[in-house]
């Protein structure tokens, strides 16, 4: 059993951690209903004409829907691909397998400065080759890159829970293999299709140094936080940006982690899905 001092120690290890990853963060958001344009602590509060600032600046309009159509698309393309690769490192036995899934994990551990550089020659590359240029469509490349591991993770651990009876008295009881998909393996990944996706959403959505070498002339949130920083009439409405970019942020993480805990129900949710379930 854990000693009193043990249990203390413990806690307050925790609230020292919690107060170092967090207190800048509320610090950040003080300083988003300052009045003043300069930060000087304390913070005079309170205003929210900031927030009004923000939400009629051309820019960060433009910036925001670039940013919801790169976390979108980004996030597609890492649906079908980072779970394609899911279905074939975690069904079939063949040679590199190991090597194969320790690649797709790669991209997210690796620097995100060599990523962007790597990405950037190549797109440098396709414009000589095939007149590639920068565009959404490139930063949506250069996003999967990355946004593909987070689901490829969350399908492949869902597979390895879901026991591999239930594909196999699926296909006993005369399904073919889309019937099989669409009543026994989808609703058992499901969840998990969910949550990889909305981490995916929220990697790509405030990602800046991968966007910053692939954008062009695009502008998205991050980008235009981090032209917009340096200028200190700007910093007001730079804190309320980032505020609520932190706010909105916790949404799809909270649920990934939510939904990326159902594993329990996976195997009640299968068999209640199949064909002749209820017969």
């Amino acid at each position: 059993m854990e000693s009193r001092l043990a249990r203390i120690v413990i806690k307050v290890g925790t609230g020292i951690t919690l107060v170092f990853l967090y207190a800048p963060l509320v610090i950040l958001g003080l300083y988003a209903f300052n009045k003043g344009i300069t930060r000087a602590w304390p913070p005079d509060l309170w205003t929210t004409r900031w927030f009004g600032a923000a939400w009629h600046d051309p820019d960060l309009r433009r910036a925001l829907l670039g940013s919801i159509e790169a976390a979108i698309g980004a996030t597609l393309v890492a649906l079908v691909l980072g779970s394609s690769a899911a279905f074939a490192v975690h069904r079939f036995r063949f040679f590199g397998r190991d090597t194969i899934s320790f690649a797709l994990v790669l991209p997210i551990a690796l620097p995100g400065i060599v990523t962007a550089i790597a990405l950037s020659s190549a797109i440098n590359f396709g414009n000589h080759a095939f007149g590639l240029t920068f565009s959404i469509w490139t930063i949506i490349i250069g996003h999967a890159t990355f946004c593909i591991v987070v689901v490829f993770n969350n399908v492949v651990a869902r597979l390895r829970r879901t026991p591999t009876s239930l594909v196999e008295a699926s296909m006993d009881l005369g399904a073919d293999g889309w019937q099989t998909f669409r009543y026994v393996t989808l609703p058992a990944i499901r969840t998990a299709l969910v949550a990889g996706g909305l981490l995916a959403f929220g990697l790509s959505f405030d990602e800046i140094v991968v966007t910053n070498f692939t954008a062009g002339a695009k502008l998205t949130l991050p980008i235009w936080i981090f032209n917009n920083i340096r200028l200190p009439r700007q910093q007001p409405v730079v804190n309320v940006v980032a505020l609520v970019l932190m706010v909105i942020s916790i949404v799809p993480v909270y649920l990934a982690q939510r939904l990326a805990g159902g594993a329990e129900a996976v195997s009640g949710a299968a068999k209640a899905s199949a064909p002749g379930a209820g017969a």
